[in-house]
């Protein structure tokens, strides 16, 4: 298996009142713990209220045995630090 591929992939942006998000689909590849993908030629910034797709390129690349174990250890404690819960009485 290759450690770097490039690969097609479609973004959809969006920056509305209701939405805030970037996803990237992958055409053709499965992105394991521990990989890095590097999308290409991406908008830095969208007009508020707008939602936009468009296709471009990616490059994945794959994490050796040990990062891909590391990262299956240690990733259900990492994702505490996205989110913050809290509670109104």
């Amino acid at each position: 298996m290759k450690r770097r591929r490039e690969v097609a992939c479609t973004v959809d942006l969006e920056m509305t009142h209701d939405h805030f998000h970037a996803h990237v689909d992958l055409k053709g590849v499965y992105v394991d713990p521990g990989d890095e993908v590097l999308v290409r030629n991406t908008p830095n910034r969208i007009a508020f209220g707008t939602q936009t797709t468009f296709d471009s390129s990616a490059e994945v690349r794959r994490a050796s045995w040990l990062k891909r174990q590391v990262v299956k250890l240690t990733g259900g404690t990492a994702i505490h630090e996205l989110y913050e819960v809290g509670f109104e009485g």
